[in-house]
């Protein structure tokens, strides 16, 4: 979104949000509707539209907003792999307590509806930094192993799709993903 908001349209666009992550967790996709988010938020239908172009843009906007959690998180390690794999681990346990909500944020972040294409480009961005900055906090590395830290961020996104796929889609066990990122860190940053 572009435009610059109110501060009560900034309220109402927050409670949209929260609407919709309360519906998706109750429900998953599915259970998320245009109407019932309105409904829930209090507001006209057609006052969700004026934020959000489409359910998967409204649910892409949650993962964004699920996606700040990480922030808060104080993941310890004097390593860069013990911070990336405490930061990949952290991930996937909060995912699975919430496997509806996970559920509708990978489908909707990987939707081929155009109008999710900016906000998931933004989450995207954010999630990768957030995975760079557990690797090198000072911002200081370039490259690991010569490639750079773009391509590394990037490859943890992607690696990050995997295993919230395999969480919801391939119902594997919480257990085994945690040890898939665990092997990916190692992977990726190396010992250090």
């Amino acid at each position: 979104m572009t435009r610059t908001l109110t501060k009560d349209q900034q309220a109402r666009r927050a409670r949209l949000i929260a609407s919709a992550h309360e519906l998706a967790s109750e429900g998953g996709y599915a259970a998320v509707t245009m109407h019932d988010v309105a409904d829930r938020a209090g507001v006209a239908r057609a006052t969700v539209y004026r934020y959000f172009a489409s359910k998967d843009h409204l649910l892409t906007e949650v993962a964004a907003d699920w996606a700040r959690v990480f922030t808060e998180l104080n993941v310890p390690g004097k390593s860069p792999t013990a911070r990336l794999s405490g930061l990949l681990e952290a991930l996937v346990e909060v995912a699975s307590t919430n496997i509806n909500l996970t559920s509708a944020v990978v489908q909707a972040t990987t939707s081929q509806d155009s109008g999710v294409e900016d906000a998931r480009t933004e989450l995207f961005r954010y999630v990768r930094q957030q995975f760079g900055a557990a690797i090198d906090p000072e911002e200081t590395t370039r490259s690991v192993s010569g490639v750079s830290m773009e391509d590394v961020e990037s490859v943890i996104g992607h690696m990050v799709l995997a295993a919230l796929v395999s969480l919801t889609a391939l119902a594997r066990p919480k257990e085994e993903v945690m040890a898939m990122v665990r092997t990916a860190a190692r992977l990726i940053v190396g010992e250090r």
